[in-house]
């Protein structure tokens, strides 16, 4: 996780990074591609994907995308979720419900990173779905989380 003193409060953490290729005249071109979240642990989250030729420039990228992305759910006072919320991206399923105080975050993957920078505590996660997509289930979370509006 890195901590950017240069943006305000809000961390990121890299959930992806790929290298990508293009073909041209002369051969392949390579660049890359960096998937993101970003939250600020007190009920914000986004997340965000940036692409370019060196992997510094396209995390900072992914950065931009992912604050432009921030979404704010609704959480109880105990930072958990109110309700059981399900959602789908693309083919990837994620269920939300929330557990009982004390239990912690118990999550995997892209959609245990999406909750952990959006600061919510005792909740349970499942991906439903075979899906291995680390950007879609990170975007299944998100729209779980903004189903609790």
């Amino acid at each position: 996780m890195r901590k950017n003193n240069n943006h305000g409060d809000f961390d990121q953490k890299s959930i992806e990074v790929s290298r990508v290729a293009r073909v041209v005249a002369g051969g392949r071109r390579f660049s890359f591609r960096v998937a993101s979240v970003v939250g600020n642990k007190k009920g914000e989250v986004g997340v965000g994907i940036g692409k370019s030729s060196d992997v510094s420039s396209a995390m900072e990228k992914s950065f931009k995308q992912g604050k432009k992305n921030i979404i704010k759910p609704r959480l109880t006072k105990d930072f958990s979720i109110s309700r059981q919320v399900e959602a789908k991206f693309s083919s990837a399923r994620v269920l939300l419900r929330p557990s009982l105080k004390g239990k912690g975050l118990v999550a995997g993957s892209s959609v245990r990173t999406v909750l952990e920078l959006a600061g919510i505590k005792d909740i349970t996660a499942k991906i439903l779905s075979r899906s291995k997509n680390k950007i879609n289930n990170a975007r299944a979370a998100i729209k779980a989380l903004e189903m609790l509006k």
